[in-house]
């Protein structure tokens, strides 16, 4: 059995600074090797192939770093994902931006518990302040506010369940009752949406899917007929979730039109720009998410279209209060009766142990600032928009539709007709 005595020597040992340049060294041979275009984009090994290469018994003693370190270089670099590759396409997940991806390892380093000011005097403020910038640039007042949270899944669920405090107050202690509410949403809308409506007790039975128009994007008439039916079939409507940025499509729904259905009839709108939200950067595109600030919540992914590393979403409400009255509870080992605004995170958030993701936004937003992000959303988005004139000029390739933004659904078709069915299958 090892002493303490070693492992203590072995952790002051990984205190040098030569550590942290030989883990800095791997990353930045991965990313000069991945931006050489030297390497395939992904591995051609199976599940169980590399399943097979980490098999073996748990190590009961410690190796020195230079074999675990050369491990790395052997066994896991070279079989990731090279979402830097000139290549690389087909998934929401960024190539992250150099200057968050060193931030991580600050972060790890700090190792801040963002729910409490407590634990985290710098990382709350923080976090405080790039949720104001986003709330800002969509359009919500100084009541506005929101929290960091651990992806769009949560984000939307976080939203729904300030909506349902709002309709259902209490919903939080009593259950939904025997007649929860109705969800509208497109039919194109992501599969947490409806995920949330079961996780809040509502039953996905009751999301009411609203047909697209020929952009793919939820249709508001077909919308405001939907809400009609509802009306008279006596059922109650919690909210609507229109999308900014569909996961299948990139498609924009209309924000302004829902807005104003939703605001005429006194209905929650929460909006999914998990992926599009970021168009709020670019003075170019910015007019796709127009009316977002007529939405109570928002999610949005950092991750995605601002290149963050995972994981950096959050939510927003148009009040934060909506927030805290949604995740309202005692506990006063953590949370005290605040004097003035409440700094605490986790009083508007369902994590209490959070890393302090806020950290690598604020980084890159003071690195490349606003004006930066919003050239890298353009560039996206003209990426994209290249592409699909180029399948549009090459007779084997189809186009299933124009770009909204850097989500374009095509493919090959070769010299078969398009009605082929076993075009269909792939």
């Amino acid at each position: 059995m090892a002493d303490s005595r070693d492992v203590l020597t072995a952790l002051e040992d990984d205190t040098d600074p030569s550590v942290g340049t030989a883990f800095a060294r791997l990353v930045a041979d991965y990313l000069r090797q991945t931006r050489s275009r030297s390497g395939p984009v992904s591995t051609p090994l199976s599940a169980a192939e590399l399943a097979q290469r980490f098999d073996e018994p748990l190590p009961a003693h410690g190796r020195r770093l230079g074999e675990v370190l050369a491990r790395l270089e052997r066994d896991v670099l070279p079989d990731c994902n090279r979402l830097m590759h000139p290549r690389s396409m087909g998934h929401q997940v960024s190539a992250p931006l150099p200057a968050s991806v060193w931030t991580e390892c600050l972060t790890a380093a700090l190792n801040q518990s963002g729910a409490v000011w407590e634990m985290s005097p710098v990382g709350t403020v923080i976090e405080s302040q790039v949720i104001r910038w986003m709330c800002g640039l969509a359009g919500f007042g100084s009541a506005a506010g929101g929290s960091f949270t651990s992806g769009g899944t949560e984000a939307n669920f976080a939203g729904l369940l300030a909506a349902r405090q709002a309709v259902m107050p209490e919903a939080w202690t009593k259950g939904v009752g025997p007649r929860p509410p109705a969800i509208a949403c497109g039919e194109h809308a992501h599969y947490s949406v409806a995920r949330a409506v079961g996780e809040l007790g509502l039953g996905t039975d009751h999301v009411v899917p609203v047909p697209s128009g020929r952009d793919w994007a939820m249709d508001p008439q077909a919308l405001a007929g939907a809400l009609d039916r509802l009306h008279r079939q006596g059922r109650e409507v919690m909210a609507v979730v229109a999308t900014a940025g569909s996961t299948a499509t990139g498609a924009f729904d209309d924000l302004q039109a829902i807005g104003g259905l939703c605001e005429e009839r006194g209905l929650w709108l929460h909006v999914d720009g998990s992926h599009g939200a970021s168009a709020l950067f670019s003075a170019k595109h910015r007019a796709r998410v127009a009316g977002i600030e007529r939405a109570r919540s928002v999610a949005w992914d950092p991750h995605k279209m601002m290149l963050m590393p995972l994981t950096a979403s959050v939510v927003l409400a148009r009040c934060e209060a909506d927030l805290e009255r949604a995740f309202s509870q005692s506990a006063p080992y953590l949370f005290h009766a605040p004097q003035g605004r409440n700094w605490d995170q986790g009083v508007r958030t369902f994590s209490c142990s959070r890393r302090i993701d806020a950290l690598k936004v604020w980084v890159a937003i003071q690195r490349y600032g606003a004006a930066g992000l919003g050239a890298l959303y353009d560039r996206l988005c003209d990426t994209c928009s290249r592409l699909h004139t180029l399948v549009g000029e090459h007779p084997a390739f189809q186009a299933l539709h124009a770009p909204a933004a850097n989500i374009l659904c095509f493919r090959y078709v070769g010299n078969r007709a398009e009605d082929d069915p076993e075009l269909d299958d792939l």
